[in-house]
């Protein structure tokens, strides 16, 4: 699996976009999206194994919810499967969790960028419940997988991205607004 350091994988994939834009229907749901979509920005791309199952669509849920929270961070947020663009487009018309989801969901129809990522279950197929945050410059600085039967809490993800972007020590449990670690401090008081 590739993790902290390695390069996000180039790809270019098709998805439903944001929004109500992404249930104009056929034809205008949908748009291509690639690793220099939002260039210059963080991202947050996580993947999980299926559209039409039960604990997926109460993460993506919950990552829309906090679109808002992460554009603040000058971050997007892509949500990615295996399933087509159709299917996802088919799945937010019927569940009103996801209706008016505020992120994209992308379709890794061929699992071209779940492989390159190492996150495909051996024995499903399909992505675990994996999330990067990737920095504007491509690189991988957090990764996160969790099996098959159990969701992530992304507000975690966004405190990590929060910690991410400080560019400083930030301690076991911080939160934005705390203070970070100052080395120079902490030996002095030692002293």
């Amino acid at each position: 699996m590739l993790t902290v350091g390695d390069k996000f994988p180039a790809f270019k994939l098709a998805a439903v976009k944001a929004g109500k834009e992404g249930l104009l229907g056929p034809g205008k749901s949908f748009t291509e999206i690639s690793e220099t979509t939002d260039s210059g920005k963080w991202k947050v791309v996580f993947f999980w194994p299926k559209d039409f199952t039960f604990i997926c669509p109460t993460e993506i849920a919950a990552f829309g919810k906090l679109a808002g929270e992460f554009a603040d961070r000058d971050t997007v947020v892509y949500g990615v499967s295996t399933d087509s663009e159709f299917v996802h487009l088919n799945w937010r018309v019927y569940n009103e969790d996801i209706r008016n989801l505020e992120i994209p969901m992308l379709a890794d129809l061929k699992r071209e960028l779940s492989a390159a990522l190492g996150i495909l279950d051996k024995a499903e197929g399909v992505p675990l419940r994996a999330t990067f945050i990737v920095d504007p410059d491509g690189t991988i600085q957090w990764a996160a997988v969790n099996g098959l039967n159990v969701g992530r809490n992304p507000q975690e993800v966004l405190r990590v991205l929060d910690a991410l972007q400080t560019d400083e020590l930030c301690p076991c449990n911080w939160e934005k607004g705390k203070d970070v670690l100052k080395p120079q401090e902490l030996f002095e008081k030692a002293a």
